[in-house]
């Protein structure tokens, strides 16, 4: 005969700091190389995420001048599809969780 299963005290207290670091987003971040031009980083930024000229343009010099910046957050899976992308186009990135 099986023992029967416990079921969870409804009135225990849920840890929230877990909680929210477990549903933090992912970011996809590029990263300076030696390879590709500033040109050429800014139109990735444009015609793969859409962004408009000053904000692809500000991220290109985030870039250059800071070495990464995050040009994405979300869903650990979407980051990840960012990142193959930004990597079919000859871009150096990474995935990685967002700063609590």
């Amino acid at each position: 005969m099986m023992a029967p299963l416990a079921t969870p005290d409804l009135d225990e207290q849920v840890d929230v700091g877990e909680q929210t670091a477990a549903d933090r987003p992912w970011q996809t971040v590029v990263w300076d190389d030696p390879v590709n031009l500033m040109s050429y980083v800014t139109h990735v930024f444009r015609e793969y995420f859409g962004y408009p000229k000053p904000r692809a343009h500000a991220l290109m010099l985030e870039v250059h001048n800071h070495g990464h910046a995050v040009v994405a957050e979300g869903p650990r899976e979407q980051m990840e599809l960012h990142t193959r992308a930004m990597h079919d186009y000859g871009l150096w990135a990474t995935v990685r969780k967002a700063p609590e």
